[in-house]
């Protein structure tokens, strides 16, 4: 796998889906709230522990998991 040190994988936090640092927020909820229009500047409000690379990193995972899906 690619090196994503900001997301991590855990099967004892939320069931071993993708999350931000172990933490409780998944890369799924982040790119769904930014599907749905919700700005980044809005969710680092909402989330202020999260931080704007953090976001990107986001992006950066679901490119790479495209990608493997493809291959």
């Amino acid at each position: 796998m690619t090196e994503f040190p900001r997301i991590t994988r855990d099967p004892a936090i939320m069931a071993g889906k993708a999350c931000i640092r172990g933490k409780r927020v998944t890369v799924a909820m982040i790119l769904g709230n930014l599907g749905e229009g919700v700005s980044i500047d809005e969710l680092l409000a909402a989330y202020p522990y999260l931080e704007p690379d953090e976001v990107l990193d986001c992006f950066r995972y679901a490119a790479w998991i495209v990608r493997e899906a493809a291959a």
